[in-house]
């Protein structure tokens, strides 16, 4: 983007919105999970045959849950396949999305271009993507299958 004067302009994230889409994942998430406060859970949500979307609850304390979120399908190579780290901020009641796609720690903003062709918005466009994957799930007619 550029100004007026052909200089480049920085992005700027928008942080009302970045709030309300992860506020909306933490109620979304919560209405999937019935209990996200025990260590070692899974949650299997089957969608369609051959498809179905694992939570796996990877650490938990007073005031984080830490998941992480997959889809699995017996059609599309594994690297294919969408997988996620969503922290759960109990006291703040916001879902964040740590990593995604085998990146480890999105940073709030990118340069752009970079060597890694992240977008500029990348980490608001992944939790963005997460509330589309809540809404498909909730939409859904899931059985679930709990393990420990």
């Amino acid at each position: 983007m550029q100004n007026s004067r052909g200089m480049k302009r920085k992005y700027v994230p928008h942080l009302p919105s970045i709030i309300a889409t992860c506020e909306h994942n933490y109620v979304c998430m919560l209405k999937l999970l019935p209990d996200c406060d025990t260590l070692d859970l899974t949650f299997e949500f089957k969608v369609a045959d051959g498809l179905k979307y694992r939570i796996k609850i990877i650490d938990s304390s007073r005031y984080t849950s830490t998941l992480e979120m997959s889809h699995i399908s017996k059609n599309t190579p594994t690297f294919l396949q969408p997988k996620m780290v969503v922290r759960l901020y109990h006291d703040a009641k916001v879902a964040e999305v740590l990593e995604a796609q085998r990146t480890a720690r999105l940073e709030p903003v990118y340069e752009y271009p970079n060597l890694n062709m992240h977008q500029r918005n990348e980490k608001f466009m992944v939790n963005v993507f997460l509330a589309e994957w809540l809404h498909f799930c909730l939409s859904q007619e899931l059985t679930s299958d709990i393990s420990e």
